[in-house]
Parts: structure tokens; C-alpha cells; sequence
């Protein structure tokens, strides 16, 4: 059987090195209308993290290929909050994880981002006024259910989510005993664009889930 790896928000990737590839068509993508693209709004970990969960099992039931039981998932941006969001409340989904540029505290990060019109019209407003919606979905307030081994990645010049919403999370998981590695590119932004760095990105992404799948 063939090792899964979920991509969720990012380029697809990874059936070149032996994984089986999905990607759930999920609320918020674009190619169902604008209103299924809007569904994503107020709704950051809900009906999103349903679909691919459901999504998941019907592909691997489907492609009994793909082994459902040793899987990777990987995210960036907003991906990169639901892998956060996974540790919280899908703990028990993959062997590991990858986060690139995950938003972790909804918070410090309506403070801090370079975009705040992004936050106040996913949330409807701004944090102290939606105070409680930030929070439902913010994956801070689950931490206590992260043990996925998880690889973050960040560049420093990343000011749409900065890059302390990736150093905090894995400090949370040093602190804790949670398998964990930190890939900090200090001349990026919320893209990997420099071709070197881009060769580091992929073979650390890949030697993380080589590692945590092996049989």
C-alpha cells in the first residue's frame, strides 16, 4: 500500500517521491460558486475540517491503495492553520504533519498582521468585537491535544502571518515533548520564491515524512 499525504491550501506535490496525492475539494475552494467559496467565512475549523475528513475516508475507501492508516498531511497559509487546527481536534488523523505559515493564535495575529482587512472580513469585525468567534476557532485553546509529530516552516519576512505564529508554535511542542522541527528562511516572505531555498524546503519536507511513515 502507498503512504497518503493530504495537501490541503497549497501545490500539490509528493507523487513524484511515492506518495499518494489528495486534495478535498473543500469549503471555501474556488468552482462551485461564489457562495461555497464564501461558506468558508466565519466557519475557519467547522464545516472546512468536516470535508476533509470525510473527504479522506471516501478516497482511501474508494483507492484501497492508499494506505488511510499512514498518512502525512501538509498546509500552507490558511492550511497551515488547519494542520494547527488538526492538532487540536484530529489529532489521531496522520503519523505527521507540516505547517508552513499557520496561523496559530487568532489573537496576537489580528495585532501583528500586515493584512487586517483579511481577519476582520473572515471573522466579521474586528477581535474585540467578535471576541468569541475568534476564539472558537483560534488553536491556541486546544493545545492540550497536540501530540502529532509536526515540522513548521516560516519565513522571517513574512508579514501577512508573521513568523512568531510559527516559532510559538513550536515552542508549545518543544515544551511539551512533541516531536518537532522549526525551518525558519530569514529572506522569505509568505512564499518560498528563492530556487536554493525552495531545494531545502522540499527536501526537508520530504525527509520529514519519510521519516515519521517509514515501515
Amino acid at each position: 500500500m502507498v503512504t497518503v499525504l493530504v495537501v490541503v491550501g497549497t501545490h500539490s506535490f509528493g507523487a513524484g517521491a511515492g506518495y499518494g496525492v489528495v486534495m478535498v475539494d473543500f469549503h471555501g475552494s474556488t468552482g462551485y460558486g461564489q457562495a461555497f467559496t464564501d461558506s468558508i467565512g466565519k466557519d475557519w475549523g467547522g464545516k472546512p475540517l468536516e470535508d476533509l475528513k470525510k473527504g479522506l475516508a471516501s478516497v482511501t475507501a474508494q483507492q484501497p491503495w492508499l494506505d488511510a492508516n499512514n498518512a502525512c498531511a501538509l498546509g500552507g497559509s490558511y492550511g497551515g492553520y488547519m494542520m494547527n487546527w488538526f492538532q487540536g481536534n484530529w489529532n489521531d488523523g496522520f503519523q505527521c504533519l507540516v505547517n508552513h505559515a499557520g496561523l496559530f493564535d487568532m489573537r496576537s495575529m489580528y495585532y501583528v498582521t500586515e493584512e487586517l482587512w483579511f481577519p476582520e472580513y473572515e471573522f466579521g469585525g474586528t477581535y474585540d468585537k467578535n471576541k468569541a468567534l475568534f476564539e472558537k476557532f483560534n488553536p491556541v485553546n486546544y493545545v492540550e491535544n497536540w501530540k502529532t509529530p509536526m515540522l513548521v516552516i516560516h519565513g522571517e519576512k513574512d508579514y501577512r502571518v508573521p513568523y512568531g505564529q510559527g516559532l510559538a508554535a513550536y515552542t508549545y511542542m518543544q515544551r511539551n515533548g512533541i516531536p518537532s522541527e522549526l525551518l525558519v528562511f530569514p529572506d522569505e516572505n509568505h512564499w518560498i520564491l528563492n530556487q536554493d531555498n525552495l531545494q531545502q524546503w522540499y527536501k526537508n519536507v520530504l525527509g520529514w515524512m519519510d521519516r515519521w511513515t517509514a515501515k
